[in-house]
């Protein structure tokens, strides 16, 4: 299908195109249809990378009243990097089509800036719980006039220890004037208590099979060998990698600083992203990296959600994930826009275990090399 076919407008088309979104993805053809009737509660369950961000975003572009300055949509992210992505891309999305105005919220920044740009006329904000929360004990942000409330990465926020946060946020909007559009690669119990109580019972809902899920013009290798010997491996590979820029994936924080130090002792130039880090150091190592100054960056797994970053050739994990979805969300860092990727695994014996189990759980193929 096309996105004309989906109804999406000839200017937001134009918008998706020159940001190299030619095809719908499963997920945003089984959604926009459905989101653009309006009026529908909505449970989606989708990996992380299929290109969710567009199956809810282009539904709430189409029934935003620019004329009306109040907030309009809700969108509720885990993380201050993905809340930022989406609102770039709502922006992206507008480049041709009538101005719809955007704020992001989140922690990390002061929150007097972020109040101060609220009072400009904003019809969709992008927050994570924990700052809305703050914002609505202040009497800030009004929510209770909003049509739409998207929660992004549901289960992602649940594990985040979000849970009373969303439920406070839900209490706080008008439930029979509202519309719940909830995503999540996973529905847990806990995510279930919330969809019983506050999504509608007529919900309609999709589910993308994980087998959909991975993108096919990835290309998944392993190298076996010694924990010790982990550096020299990776060091050899960004070798034969010449000037191609990739991401390299750490399990924990400590292990990003350590790695971090590792390469730039090695001459490489190297970024770092994980958890603890002060916004601005995050910001000011995102620009960097999107501006090509550095040609790697070593990441956690939740400071790496939001980030897209065009022509990225390989991902590394140096520590495999504990959890099947961030494979598919580290490994869909590359192959982005039509282009082909490479993502690379460097494991011990007892690992190649976990690898065959992501193959039969993401219906892909790892080749060894080396």
């Amino acid at each position: 299908m096309t996105f004309k076919e989906l109804g999406v407008s000839d200017d937001i088309i134009k918008g998706l195109n020159e940001l190299g979104i030619i095809h719908p993805t499963k997920i945003q053809e089984a959604a926009i249809p459905i989101l653009t009737e309006g009026g529908v509660d909505f449970v989606g369950q989708a990996q992380t990378g299929t290109g969710k961000t567009a199956a809810f975003g282009l539904p709430i572009l189409a029934q935003i009243d620019p004329e009306k300055d109040h907030i309009q949509a809700l969108i509720l992210s885990p993380t201050r990097e993905l809340g930022q992505q989406i609102a770039r891309q709502l922006f992206k999305f507008t480049k041709y089509s009538e101005k719809v105005f955007t704020e992001a919220v989140y922690g990390g920044e002061k929150i007097d800036i972020q109040i101060a740009r609220l009072n400009r006329p904003t019809q969709i904000v992008v927050a994570t719980p924990g700052r809305l929360i703050d914002l609505m004990k202040r009497k800030a942000i009004d929510i209770r006039k909003i049509k739409t409330l998207v929660l992004d990465e549901a289960d992602e926020m649940l594990s985040m220890g979000f849970k009373n946060d969303l439920t406070q946020i839900l209490e706080g909007t008008d439930s029979k004037d509202r519309n719940v559009w909830l995503f999540s690669a996973t529905i847990p119990q806990e995510l279930n208590e919330i969809i019983n109580k506050y999504v509608n019972k007529g919900a309609r809902r999709v589910a993308i099979d994980k087998q959909d899920a991975v993108n096919t013009a990835i290309e998944h290798q392993f190298v076996a060998g010694d924990d010790n010997s982990k550096l020299d491996t990776l060091a050899y590979f960004l070798k034969s990698q010449g000037k191609k820029r990739g991401i390299i994936f750490t399990k924990t924080k400590s292990a990003a600083r350590i790695l971090s130090k590792q390469l730039a002792a090695k001459n490489y130039e190297v970024g770092l992203l994980e958890g603890d880090m002060l916004q601005k150091d995050r910001d000011k190592v995102m620009r960097a990296f999107k501006g090509d100054n550095l040609r790697l960056l070593v990441s956690t797994d939740v400071a790496a959600r939001g980030i897209d970053v065009a022509n990225l050739a390989f991902v590394v994990h140096y520590q495999l994930p504990d959890q099947t979805e961030y494979y598919t969300h580290r490994s869909g860092r590359t192959a982005r826009a039509g282009k082909t990727g490479l993502s690379l695994a460097l494991v011990n014996q007892y690992e190649i275990k976990k690898l065959r189990q992501l193959e039969r759980e993401l219906n892909i193929k790892f080749t060894q090399i080396r």
